[in-house]
This record gives C-alpha cells, structure tokens and sequence, in this order.
C-alpha cells in the first residue's frame, strides 16, 4: 500500500513538471523542494524501465517514452478527476439509491404513512424498503438507515434517539364499564394476548411498575401471537388484556378499539433509534431521509423526551 502511494506521488510530480517545465516549478506547486521531485520521478524511471526526461542545466524535455507515457497517465488523470466529481454530485444531490430496514410495527404503524410524502418531496430518490425485526448486519446488508429499539453494541454505527419506548397495558374499548384493579393479584386472574418473540421463542412477561409498585402477573389464561398488529386486534377484540409498545397501541387508541388501562412503569432507558452507519461524508439522501423522519415524529407529538402517552 506504501508503495502504491508512492507511485501515486511520483506520478502527480511527473504530470506538475510536464505541466510546468521544472523541478523548482512542480515544487512550489506541490509544497516541497526540487530534490524531492527529481528523486520521485527517478524513482518512478526505474520502476519502470524508462527514461522520461532529458535532463539539461537548462531544461527538461520530454523522451518520446515520456510523451507517450505523459499521453497515458494525462487520461487516466482526467478519467479520475471525472468520476470523483460524479461520485462528489451523487453524494451532494437529493438522489440515488437508499435501503431501509424498519422494524414491523413501528415501521408499518409510524414510517410506513410518512414515506409517500417522502417520495412527493424527493422524488429521485429510489427507496429500497424491508420489514423485520430480527438482527440486521447494516454493513455487510449495505443498508443506509434503519429504525430499532434498545440498545446499539455495533461501533461502526450511530444512533440518533426519535423517542422513548413506552408500554402500556391496555383492553378492548368494548370492557371500559368493568372494573380493574392494577395489582398482581387481580391482573393474574385475567386472560391475556401475550407476544412471543420470534428470535428467542419466548413469551414477554407481564413484570411492570405503577406508581412505584411492582407488578408481576402470573398469567393462567391466555392467546400467544408472534405480530403486534395481531397483539393489538385480538385485545380490541376483547380476547384478553395485552402489554404494547406505545406505537402498537397508538392507532388502536385513537380510533377508540382500545383503552389504556395505565402505562407500564420501569423500563428505563429503553428508546426508538434511528440508525445509520458512521461515516464521514453521509450521502445528502441520507440526511434528508433522517431529518424528514425526525420532523415527522415531532409533528406526531413526540420527541426524544416524550411520547403520547404523557400527552393523554
């Protein structure tokens, strides 16, 4: 690698001195001195076997292997410089290629309504979009952003907070008349819509705090579903009462299928993030589709402080 930067070097020393004629010349271009740049271009003579300038005490001038060398590295030069001021327009313009990964029920319930207008707004962007919510190699799937919760053990990343993450425990709108008590002994006499987690296999469990008490329901009656839209149909369905994410619950919520019976204390720290890969000259597409997001969610009512659940 050394050695190709050194070649590199000599061969912007050579194409200065075609240019300007002379060592002490290329050398004031170049920021060094003219004993530097004869050696380079020796250097760069033997390496390959030819002798590039006639050399005077008062002046140089090009070999015919020169010239033809001069001729050869001269397009390779303008052929470079072209594609790093199409590479430099691709990542300054509002377009290209930008795959995302969004996790199923935010990324449906939340970012799924906001990217038409994404596109309404920046039409040359093609967005390449998948749902999951499995572990994804954002660098070796070459994915641009994506959106998750918890917590961020990749390095190479960064993560931006949109907003904490929330639960709540909630039932069909359909019981509001029954009466609940938020205690455990109470709650595990109730049937339940539990979610399994399809990475691991298991149930989350119903361990919570409310107004500083803890919460643990032993559940006797209950459904197991593996998808939070399914989670939060069958509770509106009144299959049972159901732990969810803020953003689970939301749509249900204000169409008034489901009830919030209280938000479920004690998961500290816990956030939404948007993520994208560390680097130091992130893609205009890129940019514009983190900023867009993050003023999206702020005009839903949340923000890295809050969600809406603290404005109900």
């Amino acid at each position: 690698m050394v050695a190709d930067m050194d070649k590199f070097r000599s061969l912007a020393l050579f194409m200065t001195t075609v240019e300007t004629g002379s060592f002490a010349a290329t050398a004031k271009k170049h920021a060094t001195d003219p004993s530097t740049v004869s050696k380079a271009i020796k250097r760069l003579e033997i390496q390959i076997g030819l002798q590039l300038f006639f050399r005077s005490t008062r002046k140089l001038s090009l070999t015919s292997a020169g010239e033809k060398y001069a001729q050869t590295v001269g397009s390779l030069y303008q052929e470079l410089e072209t594609i790093e001021d199409d590479l430099k327009s691709e990542n300054e313009d509002a377009s290209g290629f930008l795959k995302i990964n969004l996790p199923v029920s935010y990324g449906q319930k939340y970012i799924l309504p906001m990217l038409a207008k994404f596109k309404a707004l920046y039409s040359d962007i093609e967005l390449d979009i998948s749902f999951n919510d499995a572990y994804v190699d954002m660098i070796g799937d070459r994915v641009d952003v994506s959106i998750r919760s918890g917590s961020l053990p990749d390095s190479r990343l960064i993560a931006q907070k949109l907003t904490p993450l929330d639960f709540v425990i909630c039932r069909s709108s359909k019981l509001d008349g029954d009466p609940i008590e938020i205690n455990s002994q109470f709650l595990s006499k109730q049937p339940w819509v539990l979610f399994r987690f399809k990475q691991t296999g298991k149930t989350m469990p119903i361990n919570f705090e409310y107004k500083s008490q803890k919460i643990n329901v032993e559940v006797e009656n209950y459904t197991i579903v593996d998808d939070g839209e399914a989670l939060s149909y069958l509770c509106s369905s009144g299959a049972g009462l159901a732990i969810m994410p803020h953003f689970t619950a939301k749509n249900m919520v204000d169409k008034g299928y489901l009830s919030v019976v209280c938000k479920a204390d004690g998961f500290e720290g816990a956030a939404v993030y948007i993520v994208y890969p560390k680097r130091d000259f992130l893609p205009k597409r890129t940019r514009l589709f983190i900023d867009f997001i993050k003023v999206q969610i702020a005009e839903m009512g949340e923000s890295p402080n809050n969600t809406w659940l603290d404005n109900s």
